[in-house]
């Protein structure tokens, strides 16, 4: 099992070729809601959100990243500075098999799918994963239907555990229950990243 991570500050914020990672913003929580909002991009989550409940997720990750350096940072595009989305580092609430752990996700509008932003963002977040708060492993993990995080999850050089597990935040009798679970440890990060 891996050990949380310690806290950091100030707050990590990262920059790609192409993306800004940062703190959130106010004018994030229009975009936000609306892609929340999206059937496609919660198409594998048990429901799309209201305002009221992305504006809630908005507060907790914004407290997190305060708190602790580090979160779902908002991604925007450099070029343009637009919002979006997120990826980032989180620790999950719910008890998984893996716990205690630090997940990596995303979550991006369906405008920009198919660019690799998902997979250049989380190589960001991953380094600071290995290198700043240097974590023994990482996890990701998705309902199996979830075909394209998978892929992401791939292309990051994780590590697909044989067995499944039924997640104790989504409804029994949901096709989207059982979830696969990703691994990467720091010495296959090494040899990915380089």
């Amino acid at each position: 099992m891996s050990t949380l991570p310690p806290f950091v500050t100030p707050v990590i914020e990262l920059t790609t070729a192409r993306l800004r990672l940062r703190q959130w913003r106010e004018s994030d929580r229009e975009p936000f809601a609306a892609l929340n909002a999206a059937p496609c991009v919660m198409e594998h989550f048990p429901a799309p959100l209201t305002r009221a409940q992305s504006d809630a997720l908005a507060d907790r990750i914004e407290t997190g990243i305060a708190e602790h350096g580090w979160g779902l940072w908002a991604v925007e595009v450099l070029a343009s500075g637009e919002f979006i989305g997120f990826v980032g580092l989180g620790i999950p609430s719910a008890e998984l098999p893996c716990s205690p752990c630090v997940e990596i996700g995303w979550r991006l509008a369906a405008a920009h799918w198919g660019r690799g932003y998902a997979t250049e963002a989380a190589l960001a977040a991953l380094r600071v994963a290995f290198e700043t708060l240097r974590l023994d492993e990482v996890v990701s993990f998705t309902a199996l239907p979830n075909q394209r995080s998978q892929a992401v999850m791939a292309r990051l050089g994780m590590r697909r555990d044989a067995a499944t597990f039924e997640h104790p935040a989504v409804a029994e009798g949901s096709p989207l229950r059982t979830h696969c679970l990703y691994r990467l440890n720091r010495a296959r990060w090494a040899n990915h990243a380089s």
